[in-house]
């Protein structure tokens, strides 16, 4: 075996004393006498260190055969790093491989019916439904740079959770993971929560059509900064297709999941979110960018991918008298929130368990995107809640039965928050959450 002629070696130049390298953990591994290619590795990397320190002992015994010796593991160092890679030789998984996420066909049982398009086409962007993208997601100009289109200016920002009266901060200890509920597997149970300080970026794109001084409709957006947004919104402003918008994109607060901050600020089914960003959020764009923006909630729209995406229509649901225009991509309507409630036991599921068909239709615009390969059951949490393809179905049919204005897009050969999807669909997207927009002035 490789790790054991390295081991030979070893002990020809240094003598038997080489092993005391080598950690107890390490020379376990595998049948007696077997020593692990990394641990020779390892070992005389750290004899390289020691021999680094025999100049005196190079200059009053024997410095020819102390040089020697460190040639000599300098060489095995550059063999086992050779050989390392091919011995075929590796320690046990520490843990086992999640399972490829399934394709999900468009058509199965129980989705909603939906308009199969051309390869490579997109809906038109006045279109309310259901609609089916083919396998090849190819970007339109629009997502790119373009030299004759007037390009907007971005300014950024860093917000400090010691600043903030609605998010101090909080993360979980590293390593530690989400449990269940053994009486209810739908209730997560995070035990290892502790404050944890948090600086976030927000990047607001000025497009170069604003007027100084004039009020603007605005877009805002999770996980910032967003540059495909600002790039898209050059080119949709300049041909007229949205109107001249401040694009905002706060960065989140750190983590994911539940016990994280960017948990606790995006999957909480609540109105802290949107009161977050009008108290703390907005007044400092205004400052910094010099900017006044719309009150309008016409004027007003929301955007995010995953748990931005889940945030955004939360924002909107939670406070429509402040947003009425809503964009997501593979937006988390699964039973993510923690610290659990009781009044919204599953999180964003109970979206289109309860709040939409139970609820009387709300002013809200949405456009909605996720792939047949999107995430399915990442976590302990086997409640049938955590599979994002069906809680976006779920999402259509649901709103479809209310008779709300929206848009659902079936992506196939796509992957959660797809880039090239999102590349290929941002520019419609926009177009359709704008679509009815008229500035009120205020």
């Amino acid at each position: 075996m490789i790790g054991t002629e390295l081991a030979a070696a070893l002990a020809t130049v240094f003598g038997n004393g080489w092993r005391s390298h080598v950690s107890q953990e390490q020379r376990d591994v595998g049948h007696p006498g077997f020593v692990h290619p990394r641990s020779v590795y390892q070992a005389s990397a750290s004899l390289v260190s020691s021999s680094l320190s025999l100049d005196c002992e190079m200059l009053q015994n024997g410095w020819m055969n102390s040089l020697l010796r460190l040639v000599c593991v300098c060489i095995l160092v550059g063999l086992a790093a050779v050989v390392l890679p091919l011995s075929g030789q590796t320690p046990p998984a520490q843990h086992a491989e999640r399972p490829a996420l399934p394709t999900r066909e468009p058509n199965t049982p129980g989705y909603v019916a939906a308009k199969e398009l051309p390869d490579g086409s997109i809906p038109p962007a006045n279109a309310d439904g259901n609609f089916i993208l083919g396998p090849t997601h190819d970007a339109p100009a629009d997502s790119s740079a373009q030299q004759d289109v007037p390009k907007g200016a971005v300014i950024e920002f860093t917000m400090n959770s010691s600043e903030s009266k609605i998010y101090p901060g909080i993360a979980r200890e590293a390593g530690t993971f989400v449990t269940v509920d053994p009486a209810d597997p739908a209730k997560p149970i995070v035990t290892t929560i502790h404050p944890a300080p948090y600086t976030r970026k927000v990047a607001v794109y000025v497009p170069k059509q604003y007027v100084a001084g004039s009020v603007a409709p605005f877009i805002v957006g999770a996980d910032g900064p967003d540059t495909l947004l600002f790039t898209t919104l050059d080119t949709l402003i300049a041909q007229h297709k949205v109107p001249a918008m401040i694009a905002i994109s706060i960065g989140n607060g750190s983590g994911d999941a539940q016990g994280s901050e960017r948990g606790l600020e995006y999957d909480t089914m609540s109105r802290t979110y949107a009161e977050f960003v009008e108290k703390e959020v907005l007044p400092l764009v205004e400052a910094q960018a010099h900017v006044k923006l719309t009150k309008d909630p016409e004027g007003r729209a929301t955007t995010g991918g995953s748990s931005g995406g889940s945030c955004a229509l939360i924002m909107a649901w939670y406070h429509p008298e402040l947003y009425h225009r809503v964009l997501t991509y593979s937006g988390t309507f699964i039973n993510q929130q923690w610290p659990y409630n009781p009044q919204t036991p599953h999180g964003a599921w109970e979206f289109h368990e309860h709040l939409i068909p139970e609820s009387a239709v709300k002013p809200i615009r949405i456009w909605m995107e996720v792939g047949d390969r999107d995430l399915f059951n990442p976590n302990a949490m086997h409640d049938g809640m955590h599979d994002w393809v069906l809680a976006n179905e779920l999402m259509a049919k649901a709103l479809a039965a209310k008779g709300y204005h929206y848009q659902f897009v079936f992506a196939r050969n796509a992957g959660h928050v797809d880039r090239a999807v999102r590349q290929q669909t941002l520019g419609e997207a926009l177009e359709y959450v704008w679509q009815g927009y008229a500035a009120s002035g205020r």
